[in-house]
């Protein structure tokens, strides 16, 4: 069976009418616990008893998650945990807490979620950091290239105590947003359908000179120069029209967001340039976490560091199984249904684009947000603190990175 075929078990209109009936967040929480094809029945069964649970009793809180263009459907291919946070915070409340499940850009889209849940439109938002850190710059704090080695290192770090000082605090100080999990993938170069008869791309001088959509990360940008790949800024929502027209050669974003975002048919090599992170991450209000007492701000936490170990896993299993993003691929993944080939570039090269771009070796071309991130830090040095605290991580599997709770020491 082809993933899409699992993916697409009701349609469009099938959700809607079922949410008619017992609330879209009902009927999504209800979805997201599928791992297989849905019957119009079974969702609509699942969605009642998901419906008389959360409303059994009147909640002291609600909250509005605005989840960009997420959904039941993308949330089994990219696993950034969205649905199981808000399915556990709510079960682990008992119904204290009640979450409004928001996505498919209807409240707020990759690029103003961090917008809207500063102005206190929604609650929780989920979104990625890089798009993100337009509204809240000190995300930058992430995208130091070859910070990260690793998707091990990214779980590494976020489950370390130094992510609190380094991180966590600095982005709620700063932004007044709580930094809860993150799913992690690490940024490479998605290239589009000129390159589909070229041959796989090995070595990372073949990319000089093309121009590539970037994010709103402006430390992005720094490293995408110093590799001569030509940043062009383009919303996550007009990328994949851009790579579809030929207006730009390829699109700097992990594997799993080309496969959630449909945007596989016009990718044909997804290079694993593995230069700064991808973080689909779930924050929340300051205010709205501040105005929690103290068991149910403990609840957040658990269900915060439950979805974590969740996305740890999911992802790992999603981008092999689901996304196809590995050599060789599974057949029926989403990749190899597209013709996606995946362009592993070998460790000379990787550190060929280290040594050009990364703050280790080009420490002028990152001066200026160096020292910016560091302020807004409370003077710590970010970048190389995060460095040397990943490089004590020895796993080179993300699966096997211990969880911890980094809010206990």
């Amino acid at each position: 069976m082809k993933v899409s075929d699992k993916l697409s078990g009701i349609t469009r209109r099938d959700l809607f009418r079922v949410a008619g009936q017992y609330g879209m967040s009902s009927t999504l929480l209800a979805a997201g616990s599928f791992g297989g094809v849905m019957s119009l029945a079974n969702l609509a069964t699942a969605a009642e008893s998901s419906y008389e649970k959360r409303f059994a009793k009147e909640p002291k809180f609600t909250f509005k998650f605005g989840a960009a263009g997420f959904n039941q459907r993308n949330l089994l291919i990219e696993r950034a945990g969205c649905l199981e946070f808000a399915r556990d915070l709510e079960s682990r409340t008992d119904g204290e807490i009640r979450v409004e499940f928001i996505g498919d850009n209807q409240i707020c889209g990759q690029t103003s979620c961090v917008e809207k849940a500063q102005q206190g439109i929604v609650d929780i938002y989920a979104a990625s950091t890089q798009n993100s850190a337009g509204g809240a710059p000190y995300l930058n704090v992430l995208d130091y290239a070859y910070m990260f080695r690793s998707r091990a290192d990214q779980y590494y770090f976020l489950y370390s105590p130094e992510s609190q000082a380094l991180l966590r605090e600095p982005y709620e100080k700063r932004h007044g947003l709580k930094f809860l999990f993150s799913h992690c993938e690490l940024r490479g170069i998605q290239m589009g359908l000129k390159w589909k008869d070229a041959p796989t791309i090995t070595k990372l001088e073949e990319m000089f000179g093309t121009k590539n959509r970037v994010t709103g990360t402006q430390l992005g940008r720094i490293a995408m120069n110093a590799l001569n790949l030509n940043p062009v800024p383009v919303a996550w929502e007009e990328t994949l029209d851009g790579l579809k027209q030929g207006l730009i050669d390829g699109a700097e974003t992990w594997a799993s967001a080309v496969a959630y975002a449909n945007m596989s048919p016009v990718v044909s090599q997804s290079v694993d340039l593995k230069f700064f992170c991808g973080t689909e991450h779930t924050a929340m209000s300051a205010s709205a976490f501040d105005s929690l007492g103290g068991e149910l701000q403990d609840a957040v936490m658990e269900s915060a560091y439950l979805a974590q170990v969740h996305v740890q896993a999911a992802n790992e299993a999603a981008l092999v199984n689901t996304v196809g993003a590995s050599n060789p691929q599974h057949p029926d993944t989403i990749f190899a249904q597209n013709d996606v080939r995946v362009a592993d570039l070998g460790d000379d090269q990787i550190k060929m684009a280290e040594e050009m771009c990364s703050p280790e070796f080009q420490p002028q071309l990152w001066e200026d947000w160096r020292e910016r991130l560091n302020n807004w830090s409370g003077g710590r040095d970010t970048y190389q603190e995060i460095y040397d605290t990943v490089r004590q991580n020895t796993h080179t599997l993300a699966e096997n990175v211990e969880p911890r709770r980094w809010w206990k020491a």
